[in-house]
């Protein structure tokens, strides 16, 4: 896509009121695309919406519950209704639930899936075929370096990112034939709200964090995030002008990574053996066995 086409091109995003999917919105309202910004709540579109008045942009933002199939087929609906076509889908909602495999509750498992798995499906379900008559779109997915290497405590957002990547993967193969392209972003640590979220959704965790089994490791995985955001350079921007590059490619990659630690992580995951990466990760979160 040139920049001139993108006058004409429709784009929705999930979970886009916040974080990397604000961001992305943006950026592409900047550059002339007809972006619908998609997300559950109410304040922090209306939010969005005041800001995208005051700078004059073509965003407009859609009330969307990726959990919600009926949500799904209105917000669809809405935006095809408006446009009469989404030219990219940008699966960007998804939170993430921090616990040891062990600890975390049946309801919290699914409800992890609910939205980083089955929500993703849902408004791809609603969306693909319309692309796949029109012989044309493209549908990005946002993915994780979790979706590739997991860590302690990070076992059911892995586990819905890797999930993620393995239904892209067969999806990206089914749309070839219509010419509809399927990317996975794989962004590495950035700041952003999900973190704070994360915390959120761990306080019915606390008493088995501080004083269960696995205290130790929470206590270290903990710290681990404190100084990855201290560290953090990469900034929600500088994501969006990745998935700008993915979206305007004439010939996109299957995968994009975003920061430093995602490329880093890819070549040790191709490089270095199971047992190999398992040693790092026991290094690195303290993880020794117990006399």
């Amino acid at each position: 896509m040139t920049n001139g086409a993108a006058l004409q091109k429709t784009v929705l995003i999930t979970g886009a009121t916040d974080g990397l999917g604000r961001a992305a919105a943006l950026l592409l309202a900047r550059r002339g695309y007809r972006v619908f910004a998609a997300g559950r709540s109410a304040e922090k579109r209306a939010q969005l919406d005041t800001l995208s008045r005051e700078k004059n942009l073509s965003l407009q933002t859609v009330e969307l519950d990726v959990c919600d199939d009926a949500s799904v087929q209105r917000a669809v609906a809405n935006v095809l209704a408006k446009t009469g076509a989404i030219d990219v889908l940008f699966n960007n909602a998804g939170v993430n639930f921090t616990a040891a495999v062990e600890d975390l509750r049946m309801e919290d498992w699914r409800r992890q899936f609910e939205t980083n798995f089955f929500g993703v499906l849902r408004v791809t379900q609603a969306v693909a075929p319309h692309m796949r008559e029109r012989r044309h779109g493209r549908i990005l997915m946002m993915s994780s370096v979790s979706g590739f290497v997991t860590a302690p405590t990070q076992g059911a957002y892995s586990s819905s990112k890797f999930a993620l990547e393995a239904m892209s993967n067969a999806l990206r193969l089914e749309l070839y034939p219509f010419g509809v392209h399927v990317v996975l972003i794989e962004p590495g640590y950035i700041v952003t709200g999900i973190q704070q979220a994360a915390l959120e959704l761990s306080k019915p965790y606390m008493e088995k964090m501080n004083n269960g089994p696995y205290a130790p490791l929470y206590a270290r995985f903990f710290a681990s995030v404190t100084e990855s955001r201290a560290e953090s350079k990469t900034t929600p921007e500088d994501c969006a002008r990745v998935i700008l590059q993915a979206i305007e490619a004439t010939n996109p990659r299957i995968r994009y990574g975003v920061t430093q630690l995602a490329t880093v992580a890819k070549w040790c995951k191709r490089l270095l053996s199971d047992k190999a990466v398992d040693a790092i990760f026991r290094r690195r979160f303290g993880i020794v066995r117990h006399s």
